[in-house]
């Protein structure tokens, strides 16, 4: 009896031995392939003189920047892609490139058809289409009801720099950014048409004082710095008129030397700020955005290198 206990057991042993050789070995750990994204490692920067197209733009501090003119907007093929102060782009934040702003900063655009007014974060460069002055990204230019259209008239003006990383932003300038560029002249200073350097061209510089603003914006505009996502109604002309500006001018015999240069059917008008009288050199009114690019294309091809699309009344 006990020997057949001792078989049945060793049986059994034999057995199990065979089954643990033969079962299969546990499972792996499902491999965990989500990418994680690193936080936005944006910076504070001016930047160098750049050139794109064969052309030249210099940015440079602008807190007084006011201006007038075309915006656009880009979509879904630059989502995730760095911005040029190292932020990643994502169409659904209220942000906007712009050439030669500092990057980050807060910027009011205001559409000049319908008065929204809207506060986006300038982060990138661009666009570089002539006769552009913004990129807004696709939820910006959807609050604005730009994506319809594709551009829209509208007004940009400089608020305050923008945080940065989640940080307030820096206070001052960094002296390496500050002293990249040379100062701006602070004395009264004329400008005239430079002769065009064959093969090149040059961005028209802003000036804050050839821009007309179409309708002032009330001060509490400017208590909401942030872009938070608040659409508001701005005072604007009932109705705007593009044009094609190639400078203003503190003195009626500098707009001549430059109409007398370019020529065609340009005129002078004046215009009367701070006690000031400036000398516009400027097309006819200009019935739509095709009509202005048309037109700004004619005058660039003539040599005048600094005109820009304008929004007056």
């Amino acid at each position: 009896m006990r020997l057949a206990v001792k078989l049945a057991s060793a049986a059994a042993a034999a057995l199990l031995a065979a089954s643990c050789s033969t079962a299969p070995p546990p499972p792996r750990p499902r491999e965990d392939h989500t990418v994680t994204v690193p936080p936005n490692a944006g910076v504070y920067k001016v930047g160098q003189p750049y050139q794109i197209d064969n052309v030249w733009y210099y940015p440079r501090e602008q807190p007084d920047y006011d201006e007038t003119g075309i915006a656009s907007w880009y979509g879904p093929t630059f989502y995730g892609r760095p911005t040029a102060n190292g932020e990643t782009y994502d169409g659904n934040q209220l942000t906007a490139a712009h050439k030669t702003l500092p990057m980050p900063v807060n910027v009011r655009v205001t559409n000049l058809d319908n008065g929204k007014s809207l506060v986006v974060r300038v982060n990138d460069r661009g666009p570089y289409a002539r006769g552009r002055i913004i990129d807004l990204s696709k939820r910006a230019a959807e609050l604005l009801d730009v994506v319809q259209t594709g551009t829209a008239r509208v007004r940009v003006t400089y608020l305050a720099r923008a945080d940065l990383n989640g940080a307030p932003p820096p206070p001052e300038t960094p002296p390496l950014i500050a002293n990249a560029l040379p100062a701006a002249p602070s004395g009264k200073v004329d400008t005239v048409a430079l002769g065009v350097v064959p093969g090149a061209t040059v961005a028209a510089p802003t000036r804050t004082a050839s821009l007309p603003a179409p309708a002032p914006i009330p001060a509490q505009m400017f208590a909401d710095r942030q872009p938070t996502g608040q659409v508001t109604r701005v005072p604007v002309p009932p109705e705007t008129r593009l044009y094609v500006q190639l400078g203003a001018f503190s003195k009626l015999d500098n707009a001549k030397v430059l109409l007398g240069k370019v020529g065609g059917d340009l005129r002078i008008s004046t215009l009367q700020r701070g006690g000031q009288t400036l000398y516009r050199v400027r097309s006819a009114p200009l019935a739509s955005v095709q009509d202005a690019d048309a037109a700004l294309a004619r005058i660039t091809g003539a040599g005048a290198n600094d005109a820009h699309i304008v929004v007056d009344q």
